[in-house]
């Protein structure tokens, strides 16, 4: 007999096998697929039918597709809206693949068509089968009754073997593996015994699973379904003998390669097994697993290797900042300690300062030079104590604090955690996130620190801990006395324009993917920026005006500029106009105005008080947004200048006649504090005596009833403040004349300091008047200043 060929398009399907005399409808989607359903249909209608192997291959290529297969003929057509196209086949015959199918951008390939054989197959035989099939077919029944009503058991065509074989394999057996194998058998007998054998053998997993799901259904509630497939799956790993998860086992592996203490390992492995015990879509189940998940991740007597050199540190410390010579010298006295003692037990090191200044960047460099793992801790505006000690696994969403959760980020024992912006905690009703610090910060309790999410201890001893703020005052004073305060000052004009020399120009130019050779900003344009565009205490916003002209350039060199200059005469081009000037000191003296020095939270600032005097009742006015320390500091001044009034040439009885209005300008900006107490004295005699107050000085100290001037605090910023305004003459408390040695040299030698102790001296300094009546007093020579400290000592 001759052997049937032809060449059909084909089309891998995916999930199912068709049989031939069966009638079987699917979508297609790939263009390959397409385009040989549109050839069949143009042509004849035929078309190749072929199984994959792996149905998760998209692009299956002639080794992924089964040999035979079934020829079919397609007897309906529809186009879906989402591109797809759905067809109904109605099998012909078999057939076997024996040529590349892959062409261009269709299925396509010669196929040999199979007939069936009745070879071998007697009658009797044939009968026998049957009736076994027909027995079968009623158990099937027994499991499923909606099979009774099945289309195909009503008309089986009994009478072709090898159809009727077909439509009970087509309907019945749930393998595809199987159903593959039996479309592969030709020959009808071989066929019908491997069809008998693969149904006895599906009975028997039937009866099984009827009877795991008898014995779930004994113990659990009908309506509970979820619970029902929760139990199936318990049931068949204990028929299948299979107690073990692989997910348990690994952790259980990994539990016990890491040298955990007895505490904690005892702890995992009972809640290792009581997740075992869990189904898995129980909430407690992934609550047990990210429990066990994170003590595996933990570093557990895992330690980075320290850097003990000090000339290292300190090459690094002088690498990264400039200046700062005192707060080096700290840190590199923190680290020998340690290095001597191999332990970072100790004073915690505050770094105190304004914006800017670089306190983040120190920490990071003390990590670098010592080895350790960096880890910072953002505390600015936290409330809650869980955020610290994490909250307990019996609530929904609990995690761990960040104090573990920072552990687990450093993968090591002995990290540098910094504590950022430590004086921005707040409490609330949730508890006391600075109680919780107590216990982290201190050496004889960090050593068994408990976090709520874990449970057990931990080892906080070998940890290096840092913090950072600005403002001491909102920090609790249990905390504070748990650390030792290191100020970093405000910079000068100098240490910005070396900072942004060295440092900022090079990082900005870099960031932007610029050249040196292509960028050049000279010294007076960094100079010019420091005082005409910026007035901060730290240099953020020096680098963000440097970042400007750098995005400048990058504009200008991808227009073809090759190279810029950016000098003091074209900065305005790239930065606008100066924002800055000294504009704010009056250029002559002026009745009834002083500048006054005031420390901030970003450093020191020129703080002007203005009075005038005015005929009324005796009445006094005090505006621009004052607080009730500054008030009374008024008040003080008032009485003082009151009980000199005959000195100066005022009428005695002015606080009759006379209305007085003190103003300090910038209304809408707080102000607290008493040093501006002989400033306002001294704009208050100014006023009343119409006596003009020198210009060119500023002044700073708390007065007393009696006139004294007593000390205050932020000498350094004040007068960095000072200086930034082109004031040469500075009057500060006598009880102040040590801390002149903080100021930087260069500023101290061209700065006079007056130094007082009584109101009436600075009265006699401040005001432009050669006669005052005024009684001074000389100071003992062992307090004049060195020629090489400062110019003058009054």
């Amino acid at each position: 007999m001759a052997i049937k060929k032809s060449v059909l398009p084909i089309i891998p399907v995916r999930g199912f096998v068709i049989f031939p005399k069966t009638v079987f409808h699917f979508d297609i989607a790939r263009e390959k697929s397409k385009n040989a359903v549109l050839k069949a249909i143009s042509a004849d209608g035929l078309i190749f039918l072929a199984a994959q192997k792996n149905e998760n291959i998209e692009q299956p290529t002639e080794s992924d597709v089964n040999e035979f297969g079934v020829v079919a003929k397609i007897k309906q057509f529809l186009k879906l809206p989402d591109g797809c196209i759905r067809i109904l086949v109605e099998g012909v015959s078999r057939g076997k693949l024996v040529s590349p199918f892959l062409k261009e951008n269709i299925y396509e390939g010669e196929v040999i068509y199979k007939n069936s054989s009745d070879k071998g197959l007697s009658l009797e035989e044939y009968s026998a089968i049957l009736n076994q099939i027909h027995f079968l077919i009623n158990d099937y029944i027994e499991f499923n009754p909606k099979l009774a009503t099945e289309p195909f058991l009503k008309d089986l065509p009994e009478t072709n073997p090898s159809e009727f074989c077909d439509t009970v394999a087509s309907n019945l057996i749930r393998s595809n593996e199987d159903k593959q194998l039996l479309l592969e058998t030709t020959n009808v007998k071989k066929r019908l015994v491997k069809l008998l054998d693969i149904m006895t053998k599906e009975i028997k997993i039937l009866d099984i699973e009827s009877i795991i799901s008898a014995k779930i259904k004994e113990q659990m509630d009908d309506n509970n379904h979820e619970y029902y497939l929760r139990e199936q799956l318990k049931a068949i790993h204990n028929e299948l003998g299979d107690d073990k998860d692989d997910e348990v086992s690994h952790l259980r592996d990994k539990l016990e390669s890491i040298p955990l203490p007895d505490e904690v390992y005892s702890k995992a492995m009972r809640e290792l097994k009581s997740y075992e015990k869990l189904p898995p879509t129980s909430p407690e189940s992934n609550i047990s697993r990210h429990y066990l998940e994170l003590i595996c991740e933990l570093p557990w007597d895992t330690y980075t290797e320290e850097n003990s050199s000090l000339e290292n540190a300190r090459n690094i410390l002088e690498r990264d900042h400039y200046g700062m010579v005192k707060v080096k010298d700290r840190i590199i006295e923190q680290l020998a300690v340690i290095n001597h003692t191999n332990n970072p037990c100790g004073s915690v090191l505050c770094l105190l300062g304004a914006p800017g200044v670089g306190k983040t960047s120190i920490a990071k460099s003390i990590a670098e030079a010592t080895g350790r793992s960096f880890v910072r801790l953002s505390l600015g505006g936290m409330k809650d104590e869980s955020e610290l000690r994490g909250h307990r696994k019996t609530y929904v969403g609990a995690m761990p604090g960040r104090i573990v959760t920072a552990l687990r980020q450093a993968k090591s024992s002995n990290p540098l955690i910094l504590l950022d912006e430590i004086d921005k905690i707040g409490a609330d009703y949730k508890g006391d996130p600075a109680s919780a610090l107590l216990e982290i910060l201190d050496s004889e309790q960090n050593m068994a620190f408990r976090d709520n999410y874990l449970e057990i201890g931990i080892d906080l001893s070998k940890v290096l801990f840092l913090a950072t703020a600005n403002d001491t005052s909102t920090i609790p004073s249990p905390l504070l006395d748990r650390m030792e305060i290191l100020e970093l000052s405000s910079y000068t004009a100098e240490e910005k324009f070396n900072i942004a020399k060295n440092h900022l120009l090079p990082k900005q130019i870099k960031k932007h993917g610029l050249e040196k050779k292509s960028v050049k900003i000279t010294d007076d344009a960094l100079k010019d920026i420091i005082s005409s565009y910026t007035r901060e205490s730290g240099v953020r916003k020096l680098e963000r005006e440097i970042a400007a002209i750098c995005r400048k350039c990058v504009v200008a060199i991808s227009q073809g500029k090759k190279s810029i200059s950016v000098n003091e005469k074209n900065i305005e081009d790239y930065l606008g106009i100066r924002k800055y000037t000294d504009s704010k000191i009056s250029p002559t003296p002026t009745v009834g105005l002083v500048n006054g020095l005031a420390w901030t939270q970003v450093g020191g600032e020129v703080l002007q008080c203005e009075v005038i005097s005015l005929s009324g009742s005796g009445k006094t006015q005090i505006t621009g947004k004052l607080g009730d320390v500054m008030k009374e500091s008024v008040q003080t001044a008032l009485s003082f200048i009151r009980s000199i009034s005959e000195t100066l040439g005022i009428e005695p009885d002015f606080y009759k006649k006379r209305d007085i209005h003190i103003h300090f300008p910038e209304g809408a900006v707080p102000k607290d504090g008493p040093s501006a107490g002989i400033t306002v004295a001294t704009a208050v005699a100014s006023a009343l005596s119409q006596i003009p107050v020198r210009s060119d000085i500023a002044m700073t100290g708390e007065i007393s009833l009696q006139g004294r001037v007593m000390a205050i605090g932020g000498l350094k910023e004040k007068v960095l403040a000072a200086y930034r305004y082109g004031i040469k003459n500075i009057i500060i408390p006598r009880d102040n004349f040590k801390d002149i040695e903080e100021i930087p040299l260069n500023i101290r030698n061209d700065i006079t300091f007056h130094v007082v102790e009584n109101c009436n001296e600075v009265l006699k300094i401040a005001l432009l008047s050669k006669d005052l009546g005024i009684k001074t007093e000389s100071f003992p020579p062992q307090l004049h200043i060195e020629r090489s400290a400062c110019h003058e000592y009054s």
